[in-house]
């Protein structure tokens, strides 16, 4: 029997090449995105090479969706075997200059949409004693970096509530963690981040200026030049989540290429993986 795995946001990018990687080895994908006409593209290469992908309606900022496509997937399937928290959204802002909406915005996408979409599967695979959830994090979720704050933050928090759940449900429950932590990923992501910072105004004014063109400037470079010592594939970061959701004893955490390895190097290097973590912490209060 087919293992399922629930992607979140797979109209472009990286949740787009897991769902075509994942169905074409063996699972059974539900292909989630906010809005089903974006699907033209998946629906092409799912009738072109007779995936089994089935789309759902799931927006990560809104818990109605959520339920609705979670409840869809037990109904079809009686099971959840894997969440693949993939959604997510880049955001390059001073603090300053950021709105409450905005502030809030980059924490729901990234951050509360991981927590609802794990919140809703938990019972799940808690009753059927196994189940795996894999979540995009970043580097960003390791390292902090200039105007990335927000988004950095965000990502910090997965990492806490993964690393934290991680603690009780995996031995109990038979349920593994994993952050997947990419460097720059060459996809439709890091386009939109960058057209966002740069067409909608001047995000940096005054003393912050020179130093965010500067900031922007090397980003654009790297984008434009898409570098692969920098800068991995959609597919490249599928590849690393579907080897995790292959693994019987995956990693808390893991790097998606060596670029962000020796990036986060002064972070990870006496614990790779988090598992030495998670024991100790283990030992401490349970």
């Amino acid at each position: 029997m087919k293992r399922n795995v629930l992607i979140t946001g797979t109209s472009t990018g990286v949740g787009f090449e897991s769902a075509i990687l994942f169905a074409k080895n063996n699972f059974k994908v539900y292909a989630t995105m906010r809005n089903l006409d974006k699907a033209k593209k998946l629906k092409e290469q799912i009738e072109n090479d007779n995936l089994d992908i089935h789309l759902l309606p799931l927006d990560v900022t809104k818990t109605e969706t959520i339920k609705a496509a979670v409840d869809t997937i037990i109904k079809n399937d009686g099971k959840i075997d894997v969440l693949y928290n993939n959604a997510g959204a880049g955001f390059a802002k001073t603090t300053e200059q950021a709105s409450e909406a905005e502030i809030k915005w980059v924490t729901d996408v990234n951050y509360l949409g991981v927590v609802y979409c794990t919140q809703a599967v938990l019972p799940h695979m808690r009753k059927q004693k196994s189940g795996q959830i894999i979540s995009i994090t970043s580097v960003g979720g390791l390292v902090g970096q200039p105007f990335n704050e927000l988004y950095c933050g965000a990502k910090f928090a997965v990492e806490g509530f993964m690393e934290g759940l991680a603690t009780y449900v995996s031995d109990p429950f038979n349920i593994n963690i994993t952050c997947l932590e990419p460097g720059g990923i060459s996809t439709e992501f890091m386009t939109s981040a960058i057209d966002k910072t740069t067409t909608e105004g001047q995000f940096a004014t005054g003393e912050y200026a020179p130093i965010f063109e500067q900031y922007m400037a090397g980003n654009q470079q790297r984008a434009k030049e898409s570098t692969t010592q920098v800068y991995q594939t959609g597919l490249e970061v599928a590849q690393v989540a579907l080897d995790v959701a292959q693994n019987e004893n995956p990693p808390l955490r893991i790097r998606t290429s060596q670029w962000a390895e020796d990036f986060t190097n002064l972070k990870t290097k006496v614990d790779p993986d988090g598992t030495k973590l998670i024991s100790q912490v283990r030992a401490s209060f349970l």
